[in-house]
C-alpha cells in the first residue's frame, strides 16, 4: 500500500486521486487557521513557492480536532488561507485526523510514520514527507518549522 491508493476531496469538492501526485515530493499537514501554529502556513507557501517547479507539492488538510482550530466551513477556511497567508497549495475540505473517523488517508500516514504519541496525531500542523515512490520518509512534530524540512526535502527533490 501506498500514498497513491487514497483519495481526498478538495475544497471545490473535486475528488481527487493520490496518484495524480505521481513522481512527486509531497508534504500532508493537517492545519488550522485558529491555533498558535497557524503562521506555519507562511512557511509552507515559501516551501511550496521555492520547490513547487522541482516537483514538490503540499497538500493541506484542515482539522477541527485540536482546539477548536477550524470551527468555520470549508470555504470560508480556504478564504482565510489565501487572504492571510497567500497559500496557493492544494487544500481540501476538513477531515478527521484522530479517532474512529480518521480519514483513510491519515490512518495510512500514521502508521507508516508514528510519532511520540504512536500512531496518534499530537496537534495541528503535524507534517508527513512522501517521495517520488507514494512512500513515507519522515513525520515532523507540529512545532517544527516548516524551515527546518527544507534539507529533507532537497534530498528528496
Amino acid at each position: 500500500m501506498s500514498f497513491y491508493d487514497f483519495t481526498a476531496v478538495k475544497m471545490s469538492g473535486q475528488e481527487v486521486d493520490m496518484q495524480d501526485y505521481k513522481g512527486k515530493v509531497v508534504i500532508v499537514v493537517n492545519t488550522a487557521s485558529k491555533c498558535g501554529l497557524t503562521p506555519q502556513f507562511a512557511g509552507l507557501e515559501a516551501l511550496y513557492t521555492t520547490y513547487k517547479d522541482q516537483g514538490l507539492e503540499i497538500l493541506g488538510f484542515p482539522t477541527n480536532q485540536f482546539g477548536h482550530g477550524d470551527a468555520e466551513e470549508n470555504d470560508s477556511i480556504e478564504s482565510f488561507c489565501q487572504l492571510n497567508y497567500g497559500v496557493t497549495f492544494t487544500m481540501f475540505q476538513k477531515i478527521k485526523v484522530n479517532g474512529g473517523d480518521t480519514h483513510p488517508l491519515f490512518k495510512f500516514l500514521k502508521h507508516e510514520a508514528k510519532g511520540t504519541m504512536g500512531s496518534g496525531i499530537k496537534w495541528n500542523f503535524t507534517k508527513f514527507l512522501i517521495d517520488r515512490d507514494g512512500q513515507v520518509i519522515d513525520r515532523f512534530a507540529p512545532t517544527t518549522d516548516p524551515k527546518e524540512m527544507t534539507e529533507a526535502i532537497k534530498n528528496l527533490l
